[in-house]
């Protein structure tokens, strides 16, 4: 059993503290979810390229905050998956729901590694459940770290 996360920052919208955002990523999946044996990698990308990975592989119009590519394959404690996320979507919902958006990208992570879990939001009510576990995760995770200091000076 052996964890490995890869991060890559392949955008230029923000400057954001990658080494921060690793030690957060690491503390969800050993300390909130457990995991010990993980393959994660995460994409922080603008949104040209999630638009056009939404459409390649889900063919929706457009950029998405987030989209998580499962690759668990059916096999269980262990978690296994792309985790890509827009930061343009980061910084725009981030002035919808006023909030900043460092804690946009840190939910954005949650939100990607509970669908690694098996957690769906496609029907309300399990939409319902995972936003009440994205909300106190994405808490327990600001208690931990600085999330403002995900946006690197």
């Amino acid at each position: 059993m052996s964890g490995t996360l890869v991060l890559r920052n392949r955008q230029r919208v923000r400057a954001v503290d990658t080494r921060l955002l690793r030690r957060i990523t690491l503390y969800l999946l050993r300390a909130e979810f457990g995991a010990e044996d993980f393959e994660v990698c995460l994409h922080l990308v603008a949104a040209p390229e999630m638009a056009r990975l939404n459409w390649d592989f889900l063919q929706h119009e457009g950029s998405t905050d987030i989209i998580t590519f499962d690759q668990n394959e059916g096999a269980t404690g262990r978690l296994a998956g792309e985790l890509f996320i827009c930061l343009d979507e980061a910084v725009k919902q981030a002035r919808e729901f006023r909030t900043t958006w460092p804690a946009e990208l840190a939910r954005y992570v949650i939100h990607g590694l509970l669908h690694l879990r098996g957690f769906d939001d496609l029907e309300p009510a399990a939409k319902r459940v995972m936003k009440r576990e994205e909300n106190r995760l994405l808490r327990l995770a600001g208690r931990e770290f600085p999330l403002a200091q995900l946006q690197k000076a």
